[in-house]
């Protein structure tokens, strides 16, 4: 009935903008009432956390260069993802991501795991020339990450800005985001107050570089970081549950 009704739709200019209209709006409310129930749908897990300054510098850095574009952080419950990557991912280890890096395509290797898992050296220079350590790799290079400064004065309100949105920073991490966003990469440093406030960070130099902080430093911080937050040894889904 309605497809043979149709004709009047299409000649009809006010009916189409109107049927446009209420499509727009059905498909608003569909996508968008659910993000109001995140705190229900989303498991509480033991060890997320929010990311500590240097580490959300070197996130800033990931989205700007494009990394995105090639790598996914989100293991799927499939037998092949688990042996190769790790644990299938959290949706609770993405909550404090803004916008989260899940993806959609792999040109190189999933993300999600890849914290601890090479050496600081390594990913400085498999950045600086990929293929002095995977030969088969098309990724470019990036060695001007570890001699540009890492710019990242406004910590203090970035990390107040991503409160206001929901990520759950203290008041004492953003009072303290400067500090802690050169103690992270500074080497044989007391690291217990940092470490109190963002447990399992990577730390030391991490370029290295100690004469100054670069942008390489908050790269390499932010991806040691992932996948290392949740200790799956302990992790048990069925404790989660609501």
């Amino acid at each position: 009935m309605l497809l043979k009704k149709h004709h009047i739709v299409e000649k009809n200019v006010f009916v189409l903008v109107l049927g446009i209209f209420l499509t727009i709006i059905i498909g608003g409310i569909v996508e968008i009432v659910p993000l109001f129930t995140m705190e229900q749908t989303i498991e509480k897990v033991e060890g997320v956390r929010p990311y500590s300054p240097l580490e959300q510098a070197g996130r800033n850095i990931y989205l700007r260069e494009g990394c995105y574009n090639c790598h996914s952080q989100q293991i799927r419950p499939f037998r092949d993802e688990v042996e190769r990557y790790g644990h299938y991912s959290l949706a609770a280890e993405s909550m404090y991501d803004h916008p989260f890096q899940w993806g959609s395509k792999r040109t190189g290797p999933d993300l999600a795991r890849v914290g601890g898992k090479y050496s600081n050296d390594w990913h400085v220079a498999h950045l600086i020339d990929p293929r002095a350590v995977v030969p088969e790799s098309i990724m470019p290079g990036y060695p001007f990450l570890a001699e540009r400064e890492l710019k990242f004065d406004d910590a203090q309100a970035h990390l107040e800005t991503l409160k206001m949105v929901g990520v759950p920073y203290t008041d004492e991490q953003i009072e303290n985001a400067k500090a802690d966003l050169y103690l992270q990469a500074m080497a044989d440093e007391d690291y217990e107050e940092l470490l109190a406030r963002y447990p399992n960070a990577a730390t030391g130099d991490f370029d290295g570089n100690p004469a100054k902080l670069t942008e390489m430093d908050a790269l390499v911080a932010y991806l040691q970081v992932l996948g290392r937050m949740v200790d799956f040894t302990t992790y048990n889904p069925q404790l989660n549950l609501r």
